[in-house]
């Protein structure tokens, strides 16, 4: 297809287990003026031959092992679309997905993102967000800093907008969604469709969600956008208050496990912010 109207990218690794469901739910998608980049990030498992199976429906890129923000990264460089939107390899679309965020930003040309609300599935059986979990729409920065309020299966984005602020960051194994997220909410709205059409499912072992320690790239990502210069003065206040929580926090459960250097790092951190 040449210039699609939107890029679809699925990073994906050793998932050839369930791939095809999310594969399936995009191709399932009433708009058809997309693309569908598969983006393997260095499988070792049947991925390669699920990916064959669908022929020229789908691009793919094979790269080696560095994790899903280089995989998500790969098929941004090479999208074609004008709109990019992500979908997890353990997520699915639910029909109807596409077009109505295709419509929302036509009747809105100064949105850059939105995203749509989604249906929770653990270990097979659907459960309801916490009230905490609950999408808000517009400038979102201070409630996002607690904790993720985007996700990616759901979002549309321009793709102008990465022009503005950056790619994932390839360092992070994890919360790169979140480090994303605050860049773009201390400066744009994220706009929500508030009807479910995007399933998240959790409970498999491979979820990078389960990884141990994600407070340290939460850590992080607060304090790269605190020295960025870009935010606000109460959206700075916010920022670090959330931190010097999170570093006080991990660095009292450090010192319970007997990693006392590791502790005084992040009280170290936490002093900068006094």
């Amino acid at each position: 297809m040449t210039n699609p109207q939107v890029s679809v990218i699925i990073p994906t690794y050793n998932r050839g287990y369930m791939l095809h469901h999310a594969i399936d739910s995009v191709l399932a998608q009433d708009f058809k003026d997309f693309e569908l980049i598969v983006s393997d990030d260095g499988s070792t498992d049947n991925t390669r031959e699920i990916i064959q199976s669908y022929g020229d429906r789908i691009k793919s890129i094979y790269k080696n092992n560095k994790g899903v923000s280089a995989a998500r990264n790969r098929g941004i460089e090479i999208a074609s679309g004008a709109f990019i939107a992500f979908l997890d390899s353990d997520d699915l679309w639910l029909p109807g997905k596409l077009s109505a965020q295709v419509e929302f930003f036509n009747s809105n040309p100064e949105a850059l993102i939105c995203q749509t609300q989604e249906m929770w599935i653990r270990h097979g059986i659907r459960v309801n967000p916490m009230k905490k979990h609950k999408k808000k729409s517009g400038m979102i920065f201070e409630p996002s800093l607690l904790l993720c309020l985007v996700s990616p299966s759901a979002v549309m984005i321009k793709r102008e907008l990465f022009d503005i602020v950056g790619l994932f960051d390839e360092s992070l194994p994890a919360c790169e969604d979140y480090d994303l997220w605050l860049r773009i909410t201390c400066k744009f709205s994220v706009f929500l469709i508030d009807k479910s059409l995007t399933v998240k499912k959790g409970g498999h072992k491979d979820q990078l969600s389960k990884m141990p320690c994600l407070d340290i790239y939460r850590i992080k990502s607060i304090e790269k956008i605190l020295k960025s210069g870009q935010l606000t003065e109460k959206q700075y206040m916010a920022a670090c208050k959330v931190l010097k929580k999170k570093c006080r926090i991990y660095s009292n459960g450090c010192i319970k496990r007997g990693r006392e250097k590791e502790a005084l790092y992040y009280k170290d951190i936490l002093q900068k912010y006094e």
